[in-house]
């Protein structure tokens, strides 16, 4: 029995020993500085063509990095550039139409409106002569020497010359006036509707190209050349470079200690030996409950206050959701 006391004993000794010597080696909490505890959080952007159209080539992989305007993918244009020339051509010819009324009446068609004139007043002067010689026949017979028939005849053919006369009189003054400006007006319309649909073809000519809107890391590539694109399918998703942040939380007692713009680093399991700049961007003004990410004991069911700790990254370590240590500098 005194032998195992006295092995007990000694286990005891030494598990207190430890313990003590644990609690007296362990660093003293730094006053100068808030450690809080977070995940990487990236903006994501989806890509999508504007158009619908069968997908012609793709020219980037998961992982690629890609610059602000890079041609990422093209759709297949031939159908949009045929109807681009048809829309081209339709143009062309409103414009040529809108020209010929603009520029009025050729001096060769005012010479044979002028012609035509003359001939209608040649015809109507015979016209009045012929039936004036035959009234004066039947005036001076009596109305024995010519019948009544030719005279009716002779006075129809004289009305409906007249009436032929002033037909090309008129034609003339048109011709010599132009066109009326409501046409003119019309065919200035008609242009410029050809011309939009020709503006409209020529956008979606450039929209079958889609382009990186930043600096960005492909995350997904999610359709192939030859899938039928639409505004509706997004093609790539892109994870922007910059820029990035952890999202931290701090309780209300340490609220107090921190603002917007304090100096903070960064650190990560993969690295902890090499901490990343960077600062406060934003703190939360409503309080929320923890979330499961943060694991430590005392803030699993406290109210907290989300910190947003912008960090300077130029050679892209942190990943989406990668856990972080935050150290903020208080003096």
């Amino acid at each position: 029995m005194n032998k195992k006391f006295a092995i007990v004993a000694a286990v005891v000794v030494i598990c207190v020993g430890a313990f003590s010597a644990w609690h007296f080696s362990r660093p003293a909490p730094d006053a100068d500085a808030l450690v809080l505890y977070g995940n990487v959080d990236i903006r994501q952007v989806s890509l999508a063509f504007n158009g619908s159209e069968r997908i012609a080539t793709l020219t980037v992989q998961e992982g690629d990095h890609v610059k602000a305007g890079q041609v990422l993918g093209q759709l297949d244009t031939r159908a949009l550039t045929l109807r681009a020339a048809q829309a081209r051509a339709q143009r062309s010819a409103q414009q040529q139409a809108l020209q010929r009324l603009q520029a009025g009446s050729r001096p060769e068609e005012r010479s044979q409106a002028r012609a035509e004139v003359a001939a209608a007043e040649a015809d109507a002067a015979l016209a009045a002569q012929q039936l004036a010689r035959l009234q004066a026949v039947a005036q001076s017979t009596a109305g024995r020497g010519v019948s009544q028939q030719d005279l009716d005849s002779a006075s129809a053919r004289q009305r409906v010359a007249q009436a032929q006369l002033d037909k090309i009189r008129k034609t003339r003054q048109l011709v010599d006036t132009g066109p009326r400006k409501e046409d003119i007006a019309q065919a200035t319309a008609q242009v410029e509707v050809a011309a939009s649909e020709l503006a409209v073809l020529e956008f979606q000519l450039t929209q079958a190209q889609l382009t990186a809107p930043v600096a960005a890391v492909v995350r997904s590539r999610l359709l192939e050349p030859g899938d039928m694109a639409s505004p509706q399918r997004p093609v790539f998703t892109l994870a922007i470079t910059d820029p990035k942040w952890v999202r931290a939380y701090v309780n209300e007692v340490d609220l107090g200690r921190i603002r917007t713009g304090m100096a903070a680093s960064v650190v990560t399991d993969s690295h902890p030996q090499q901490p990343i700049t960077g600062r406060i961007g934003a703190i939360s003004s409503v309080a929320e409950f923890t979330p499961k990410t943060v694991q430590t004991e005392e803030l699993r069911t406290s109210l907290v206050y989300e910190v947003r700790v912008l960090v300077d990254d130029p050679t892209d370590r942190l990943r989406l959701g990668m856990p972080a240590t935050v150290r903020i500098a208080l003096r």
